[in-house]
């Protein structure tokens, strides 16, 4: 088995996924705070006000159709067998 490179302590623990799978909510709210900054940064995009300057943010909307979409995964197609 090919070892890790990310360190042990930075990964979610067996538990958590598997607590996850069977629709534990707080487990899956630990796996959604796990991935928060990924799903933050895949949610950034580019914003302009009403003077047309443009600034990076993170899209609400999108941000929260990702975890929804993420938690739905989670519970419909996660094998851990």
């Amino acid at each position: 088995m090919r070892k890790s490179k990310i360190p042990e302590d930075r990964l979610l623990p067996y538990e958590i996924i598997c607590a996850a799978t069977e629709g534990d909510p707080d487990a899956m709210a630990e796996v959604l705070r796990h991935f928060d900054g990924y799903i933050s940064y895949q949610a950034t995009r580019i914003f302009y006000d009403e003077y047309g300057r443009s600034y990076r943010g993170v899209d609400a909307e999108l941000k929260q159709r990702i975890q929804d979409k993420l938690a739905a995964r989670i519970m419909e197609r996660f094998s851990l067998e």
